[in-house]
Parts: C-alpha cells; sequence; structure tokens
C-alpha cells in the first residue's frame, strides 16, 4: 500500500475514534454484569422457593419446575452438583422425611394387625389359659413369617441438579457478545492507528 493510499485511509479512519468503540465495550460490558448478577439472583430467589414449598408441604413441584426453567434458560445460574460434590444442591428434605414416616406409621399399623391374628390364632391352637410358652412361640412365629417390612424409599428421586447454558440469548448473553464485538473493532482500530502512525514515520 502506497503512501498516498496510507493517508487516504487515515483520513477516512480520523474521525473514527478508538474511544468510540471503548465506550460501548463499558457501557455493554456494565450491562453485562449487572445481567449475569441478575440471572444469579432469581435463581436463589427460585431456590428460596423450592426449599420453602418443600418445608411447608406446599407446591414443590410447581416450584422447581419454575426453578428449572430459569436456570436451563440462563446463564451462571448453574445448580450443578459436579463430580466432586458431596450432595445435589436441591434436596427435598422434608417431602422425603415425610414419606419415610408414613411408610413406618403404614408399617407399624399392618405389624400391629398381624399381632393381633397372632394372637386370636395361636389362642385358638392354645387355649390354655395365660401366655404359655406354645402360645409364645407360636405368636413369634406367626408374626415372624407375616411380618411387614418398611420398603426404602429412594432419596436420589428427591435429589435434583440443573445446569445451566454457557451462553443465553437474554441480557446478559447479547450483552456480552456486544462487549466482545466492540472491544475487537477497538483493538481493531487500535492497532490500526499504530501501523499507520509507524509506517507514517518511516516515510
Amino acid at each position: 500500500m502506497n503512501i498516498r493510499a496510507l493517508h487516504h485511509l487515515h483520513h477516512k479512519l480520523v474521525f473514527l475514534k478508538a474511544w468510540y468503540f471503548l465506550v460501548p465495550v463499558v457501557v455493554f460490558g456494565i450491562i453485562a454484569v449487572d445481567g449475569l448478577r441478575s440471572n444469579y439472583s432469581k435463581m436463589t430467589e427460585l431456590r428460596q422457593a423450592v426449599y420453602v414449598a418443600d418445608e411447608k408441604n406446599g407446591d414443590v413441584e410447581a416450584a422447581l419446575t419454575d426453578l428449572r426453567k430459569h436456570v436451563l434458560g440462563h446463564m451462571n445460574t448453574n445448580l450443578s452438583s459436579g463430580d466432586n460434590a458431596i450432595k445435589p444442591p436441591i434436596q427435598l428434605k422434608y417431602r422425603y422425611e415425610r414419606l419415610v414416616a408414613v411408610e413406618s406409621e403404614k408399617v407399624k399399623a399392618q405389624n400391629a394387625q398381624i399381632t393381633a391374628q397372632a394372637e386370636q390364632q395361636c389362642a385358638a391352637q392354645f387355649p390354655a389359659g395365660g401366655f404359655n410358652s406354645a402360645r409364645v412361640s407360636c405368636i413369634q412365629e406367626f408374626v415372624r413369617v407375616r411380618a411387614a417390612k418398611e420398603q426404602p424409599i429412594q432419596d436420589s428421586l428427591y435429589k435434583f441438579d440443573f445446569v445451566s447454558p454457557k451462553w443465553s440469548p437474554d441480557v446478559a448473553g447479547i450483552s456480552i457478545v456486544l462487549t466482545i464485538i466492540f472491544s475487537l473493532l477497538f483493538i481493531g482500530r487500535v492497532a490500526i492507528e499504530l501501523y499507520m502512525r509507524r509506517r507514517f514515520s518511516h516515510n
């Protein structure tokens, strides 16, 4: 490129100052940071709503759905337990404990009924007064064979983690893209200016 063409290009770019690109970088950068913070803040709010619904036996499904939609649709909202995590970040502790308690009470009621049946049947088989050894053995064997056992409840069904996207087309995501674009334009404008100055200095 000859010196005249360089002068012509420099004349065109002289009005396009580098700081014209730097200002949008700062503005969109601030918007991006605020958007990321807003995404995370909303996630913590929705996560707390899940905890409250779980504790108060409310509509956990609806709260979980709202949280899942937000996390899956917005960056900086990750709720993944990761490879080294001890436990998933969302656990329906109270719902799980309520289900365990219900199962325990159900089994207790069933076993109480089985014990009553055993006493009735063994009393007919061994009518001698009092709980003689034969009747006691009969009751014990009857209960042993027929006793109900608590069915384990898989706690994994009440533990959740959600992974947020690397980028999302929301305020934060779009602002990040614009920040990158204007940063590249700023760097390019500065590089061109430095190049031209160096060429002019050699000519």
